[in-house]
């Protein structure tokens, strides 16, 4: 199915669009249950359109969980990112997820660090677009190398540990956490899916392995780690811009629902003010292993009107059902697509069809 994606003469009008230098605001019309994952599985597989990175935008974490998972199955690419909200609650801007600290900041230290023309793409939805986020400049100065034979001054490398936002415990099982037993330092890097351990002889870097956080054994060596800081909260007001200002000029935007984007842009800033306004704080009986935001400010955030003003630089493509009402596409291109029928198990009816 996708090789006929690919040869077809829309999508090559589509890849064409994409190569001019003039910012595109393109309309797929008729993308039915997953033939938008589809034309996008396409567009990032195919040599054309190899130099291009790409954000899409879904109108909420369920769809956008289900069009990442999706994307990665038709593409089998690593470099497809899923990009959650750091909170736990949607009105409660203290409390963080820490699973989601960690996609958010694996994938901002994949794109703060670009080796080639292209990244990849990250997929995510209005709530997390509202977080602005590290420039890649801080992002990459902070980060600490750990190479094996390397001789480790680890006062300090506690010191930098703490100063970036980790807490000491006896075993480590989320971001955020080290612990030491002898010349044993465990370390849950936020920017990895499972914890590093790093054996010393004296000083010396003797070997570094990934851990399981549930068993705590060793699963296979490596030569060097990357202890990446929380993204979320230890960088300055200064340090954060909008994810379209940090993300490559060579980004393609993707929007399931402009309007509908918009609407909860400005709910969330709504309710961010009432919640700042109100001074809540977490009720700390109910969650003792938090991961919370010392220092809540407006400027964390992006006003809604950043959004609207980010699509004129870019290349956008629209593949909902709903064409955007204040921003008319200069370009559509229709599929015929149609929903599936449900047949409850009439076989017949499912063969007929």
């Amino acid at each position: 199915m996708l090789s006929a994606y690919h040869q077809s003469p829309r999508f090559f009008t589509l890849a064409d669009k994409l190569s001019f230098a003039q910012a595109q605001n393109i309309y797929v019309k008729n993308l039915q249950g997953s033939a938008a994952e589809f034309i996008a599985a396409a567009v990032f597989l195919h040599p054309s359109c190899s130099n291009l990175n790409h954000l899409f935008i879904c109108n909420d974490a369920e769809d956008a969980a289900y069009f990442h998972n999706t994307l990665e199955n038709l593409t089998q690419a690593i470099n497809v990112f899923y990009f959650p909200s750091s909170f736990k609650n949607r009105k409660n801007y203290r409390l963080l997820n820490p699973s989601h600290v960690m996609l958010r900041t694996e994938a901002l230290t994949r794109f703060a660090s670009p080796q080639h023309n292209r990244v990849g793409a990250l997929v995510t939805y209005p709530e997390a677009l509202f977080e602005k986020v590290v420039v890649p400049k801080a992002i990459s100065e902070n980060i600490i190398y750990i190479r094996t034979n390397d001789v480790l001054n680890v006062d300090r490398l506690f010191e930098k540990l703490v100063n970036y936002g980790f807490e000491r415990t006896d075993f480590v099982y989320e971001p955020g956490q080290f612990a030491v037993r002898g010349g044993i330092i465990d370390i849950y890097s936020f920017g990895n899916e499972k914890p590093y351990r790093i054996e010393l002889f004296g000083n010396d870097v003797d070997s570094i392995r990934i851990i399981d956080p549930e068993s705590q054994l060793s699963e296979r060596r490596l030569l060097q780690v990357s202890i990446i800081p929380n993204v979320d909260t230890q960088f300055a007001e200064e340090d954060k811009v909008s994810l379209f200002d940090f993300l490559p000029e060579n980004t393609v935007i993707w929007i399931q629902d402009q309007e509908l984007t918009q609407e909860r842009l400005s709910t969330a800033d709504e309710e961010l003010g009432i919640f700042l306004s109100s001074g809540l704080e977490i009720n700390k009986e109910e969650d003792e292993d938090k991961l919370e935001k010392k220092k809540i400010s407006i400027n964390d955030f992006i006003k809604p009107g950043e959004f609207e003003q980010a699509l004129t630089r870019r290349h956008v493509i629209h593949y909902g059902h709903q064409l955007p009402v204040s921003d008319k596409p200069s370009f559509e291109l229709e599929f015929n697509t149609r929903s599936q029928p449900a047949f409850n198990r009439q076989f017949d009816f499912l063969m007929e069809d």
